[in-house]
């Protein structure tokens, strides 16, 4: 039997790892910025860490938990800063999605403009150390 409260069962979900025990903090943090819904939130034996967070975000999943050193092999124990993926997010007002990111604590990595593609579109790096494009189309 599938639980659907689990999380999605079709598509492809980031579920992205968060480093120092800040779990509940990118929860709140990504419900700020991006108007983040929570779906749900479970901690681990430890009453502290997330083990498991499931977010709606402009309409589609994000999951994310705690680092969890002890799980791993010693020599992969620090997963390290996040790097080589952006998560992206196609919106209706690239500007207002990227002042209000900025807002709630998020760096610009790229500002926001108008690009040869067609997008108005721009990178941001959240508390985490996380990349988020944020794109629209130009009006």
């Amino acid at each position: 039997m599938t639980d659907t409260a689990q999380g999605p069962v079709t598509g492809l979900t980031p579920h992205i790892t968060i480093g120092d025990s800040r779990g509940a903090e990118a929860v709140a943090f990504y419900t700020a910025a991006f108007g983040g819904v929570e779906q749900s939130r479970m901690l681990a034996d430890d009453g502290k860490r997330l083990m498991h967070a499931h977010l709606i975000i402009n309409g589609a999943s994000l999951m994310l938990h705690d680092e969890f050193p002890e799980y791993v092999r010693p020599e992969q124990a620090d997963s390290g800063p996040p790097r080589g993926v952006v998560l992206h997010l196609q919106v209706d007002d690239a500007d207002a999605w990227f002042a209000r990111a900025v807002a709630a604590g998020a760096g610009v990595k790229m500002p926001l403009a108008d690009q040869f593609w067609g997008d108005r579109y721009g990178q941001l790096v959240d508390p985490f150390g996380h990349s988020w494009g944020i794109g629209a189309p130009l009006k």
